[in-house]
């Protein structure tokens, strides 16, 4: 028994190195071919085809409707501040008072000279009624007619004269009190109750502002200038009208770089000029600004509608790629082989991005798995979609409004 397995024992190297030869005569028997990798998949999509509004975007910044300096015109004591710094006030409402004992005075004493004015120019008028009856029956002599009458008109005069001085007088008592000129809004006050004011001169007390509605100014360019008069006549309207009828071009304002056109406006100026330093012309639009969310002095955003495409072409902004050649989008052409299509691109909706030229409706774009897809090499295209389009879009050029509706909704 341990003869026979030694005996295998010894044998078993012979057996496999044969065993391993037949397994390779066996497999060189069999032709190798190799097999090309499946060509990758990208997700394609045909261009969304919708109406938009093409706007020419500026930088401008707000300004108040109105801002009147308040000042102390008389002299006197502060004796009262009848508002909290950055109040909202309302026309007409009293905001500082001065002290007005001294004027009501001036007031009364004006009153006294012009009653006793008016007694002497009645007396004079009795007199002169007289000496002219006596004149004309010859027992009053020509000179004492002439003198009765420059009494008469001595007196008149003096009246006129303390009529006026009572004027002036009653005029000083107003400005005692300082009011709000129109609605708006006030600054903090520059000078403390108890204070001596008016005394060299007007004296500065706070700054009122109107900020509702609200102005935003901005300035484009000549070129741009032209192309918005270009714009105006494919709707049948003139700059001139514009000025003259007063129609006004909507325009929208945004406060940051990513936040929306909230604010909607008119534009109501065009300056009639171009800036010679700058080759600018000057623009202005108002805004409602009902809430007081927007204060002078901010820079923003505004944007101008300028034009409507009824049928433009619109891919997905992340499939828009660029180089040094330009904008480009890879395209999926003829037996789904990759093209690199220059496009010229417009302006961003949303999520989507406006192709002006370089493509048409049937192109499949890709818009996913665009790393996988590179320009020369075949694509196993998957359908998919677009982004959804923005919400709301606008007409381009809306009815303008005229100033008598504008009249209407300024507060």
């Amino acid at each position: 028994m341990f003869s026979v397995a030694r005996a295998w024992t010894g044998r078993q190297p012979v057996f496999l190195a044969a065993l391993a030869a037949v397994l390779v005569l066996a497999g060189c028997g069999r032709k190798n071919k190799y097999a090309p990798p499946p060509p990758p998949k990208v997700t394609v999509a045909a261009p969304v085809r919708m109406p938009v509004t093409v706007y020419a975007e500026f930088t401008g910044n707000t300004s108040a409707i109105a801002t009147v300096a308040l000042e102390a015109r008389v002299q006197g004591f502060l004796e009262a501040i009848n508002y909290r710094d950055g109040d909202v006030v309302a026309k007409g409402r009293t905001l500082f008072e001065i002290e007005k004992d001294q004027y009501a005075a001036q007031v009364d004493l004006q009153a006294a000279q012009l009653a006793a004015a008016k007694a002497k120019r009645a007396n004079a008028e009795v007199q002169y009624k007289r000496a002219a009856t006596l004149g004309k029956d010859e027992f009053a002599s020509q000179r004492a007619v002439d003198d009765a009458k420059t009494n008469l008109d001595s007196a008149i005069a003096q009246v006129a004269a303390d009529e006026a001085s009572l004027k002036l007088a009653q005029i000083s008592l107003a400005y005692t009190t300082v009011q709000a000129p129109f609605d708006g809004m006030v600054t903090r006050h520059l000078a403390d109750t108890g204070a001596l004011v008016g005394y060299a001169g007007p004296t500065k007390l706070a700054t009122i502002l109107q900020i509702s509605p609200i102005y935003v100014y901005f300035n484009i360019t000549e070129q741009q200038l032209i192309y918005m008069r270009d714009s105006l006549a494919k709707e049948g309207k003139t700059l001139k009208q514009m000025r003259e009828e007063r129609q006004y071009l909507p325009m929208e304002v945004a406060l940051g770089a990513d936040t929306p056109f909230q604010y909607m406006g008119n534009i109501d100026y065009v300056a009639p000029q171009v800036d010679a330093a700058t080759g600018t012309l000057q623009i202005r639009g108002v805004l409602e600004n009902k809430d007081l969310a927007l204060v002078p002095g901010l820079f923003v955003r505004v944007r101008v509608p300028v034009q409507r495409i009824e049928n433009a072409l619109l891919v997905n902004d992340t499939a828009v790629m660029s180089n040094q050649a330009g904008s480009y989008v890879m395209v999926a052409g003829k037996d789904n082989v990759v093209e690199q299509r220059a496009v010229t691109t417009g302006q961003v909706n949303g999520q989507l991005r406006v192709i002006a030229s370089g493509l048409s409706p049937e192109d499949k774009v890709v818009v996913g798995s665009i790393q996988r897809a590179v320009a020369g090499n075949a694509v196993a295209p998957v359908a998919g979609v677009m982004a959804a389009g923005p919400e709301g879009l606008k007409p381009a050029l809306p009815a303008p409004t005229t100033g008598a509706d504008r009249e209407q909704t300024k507060p």
